[in-house]
């Protein structure tokens, strides 16, 4: 039997918790790595098992790689070896992991050559690469798919830059088109980029290590292609989700709690979300400080209206925690509409919410209706089983925040996102055991 959670909910916890280094960043900022033969130095590394992967793979490829610290390493990618992409251990790996589309960039502007299996990774609808493919082949790249052997075998040796329309803003094709755009001759246009802190966080590393980046922070980037590019060390930002997790966690159990060195500037959009939720905050410094609360009431619009959140593009409110505020819903006063427009089937956890006692009404595959139980009733724990990564964690939430005992599965799924989960909640007082 695989890892499983048990969860005894229903307790206040108390005390301080300090987010992790973000996923969605750390996937693009090591495959970077790969676009210098020097030495690159990253510190706040998440310790979890899409990013482990990543940096495996690395190694596999002939990447010098150094632990200095449990969040440190140093990457050298002086000594690549390039038949290694062609090997069954590479498809092995490569396809187990959605992130390694974010190595065919860096791949493809260094060695001009590049193959890749067909990915994997979440059910969470269908994520589409064309947006990469695209803009590869805009800059010059020539590609072909092997069904025999499931590889996309890409051929790049002579990119140039290009004006470039991204079909949809996506954070990692951005982040892929631009690195193999930093080494291609001429200057290259991307809009309708996306603008993701991560995404800025990746330009800003690129513009150190010597690459030629304007526009950072908006949609419409600007790339002059250099000829090569150098060492730099760089810091990752904390996981924005991690930080909304512990938002929603801390007013659905009613707990204090400090959530520390947060890099409020970069959260855009997301406090304000919890707020008109009714979840009181405050900025210490720069760590944000939630008081204990009994109850908290949604807004409602101006004009009367219910309340409707909806995910959007960076800087509108990332997708990645609607599934959280979908279930800190389920004890405010009021009623909301969460509304899930960028991916299908994400709100497909509903109906584990819905045995525990919550009122929603799952209107069709992206709308959700959630109305309030304000603590008058409490939820009731259950057995369920953990779809993606993110519903893993509302999951873990809701089951916190009810009475009696509640069991997840397939906590492999919530453990891809987030590092010792159960021990950095322990620490605040969780009744959470691994089984």
């Amino acid at each position: 039997m695989k890892n499983a959670f048990e969860i005894v909910g229903g307790k206040k916890l108390k005390g301080e918790i300090t987010p992790q280094g973000a996923k969605n960043e750390a996937l693009q900022i090591i495959s970077a790595v790969l676009l210098t033969a020097d030495k690159i130095t990253i510190s706040n590394i998440p310790d979890i098992k899409d990013v482990n992967k990543l940096i495996e793979l690395l190694g596999d490829m002939g990447v010098k790689i150094e632990r200095l610290a449990p969040d440190t390493y140093t990457f050298e990618a002086s000594n690549i070896n390039l038949d290694f992409f062609q090997s069954a251990e590479f498809k092995a790996k490569g396809g187990s992991l959605r992130g390694s589309i974010m190595i065919v960039g860096p791949l493809l502007a260094r060695f001009g050559k590049a193959s890749i299996p067909k990915p994997g990774g979440d059910k969470i609808g269908r994520r589409r690469l064309d947006t990469h493919f695209l803009g590869f082949e805009k800059l010059g790249a020539r590609f072909d798919y092997n069904p025999e052997d499931g590889f996309f075998r890409v051929d790049a040796s002579d990119l140039k830059g290009t004006y470039i329309l991204l079909d949809e803003a996506s954070v990692t094709g951005t982040a892929n088109i631009v690195m193999a755009a930093v080494l291609a001759k001429g200057t290259t246009t991307i809009y309708n980029a996306a603008c993701e802190p991560y995404l800025q966080q990746l330009c800003k590393m690129l513009n150190r290590m010597g690459a030629k980046i304007t526009g950072i922070g908006s949609n419409l980037l600007t790339i002059e292609g250099v000829t090569e590019l150098h060492g730099t060390e760089h810091r990752m930002l904390p996981d924005m989700i991690e930080i909304g997790s512990f938002i929603g966690l801390a007013a659905m159990t009613g707990s204090e709690i400090t959530i520390k060195d947060v890099q409020y500037k970069e959260l855009g959009i997301i406090p304000d979300v919890f707020r008109r939720l009714g979840i009181k905050m405050e900025l210490r410094g720069d760590d944000i400080f939630i008081p204990s609360q009994d109850h908290y009431e949604i807004e409602t619009f101006i004009d009367g209206s219910i309340m409707t959140i909806a995910d959007a593009p960076w800087p509108g409110f990332t997708p990645d925690l609607l599934s959280i505020v979908l279930v800190v819903a389920i004890q405010a006063k009021g009623s909301v509409l969460i509304h899930q427009k960028m991916f299908e089937s994400r709100l497909f956890f509903v109906d584990k919410l819905l045995d525990m006692g919550a009122q929603i009404i799952l209107c069709d595959p992206h709308r959700a209706t959630v109305i309030g139980l304000d603590n008058q009733v409490k939820l009731r724990g259950i057995s369920m089983t953990s779809p993606d990564i993110r519903a893993g964690v509302s999951l873990l939430i809701a089951a916190l925040s009810a009475q009696g005992k509640s069991t997840i599965y397939n906590i492999e799924q919530i453990e891809r996102g987030y590092q010792h989960i159960d021990e950095r909640l322990k620490a605040l007082g969780a009744d959470i055991t691994r089984i």
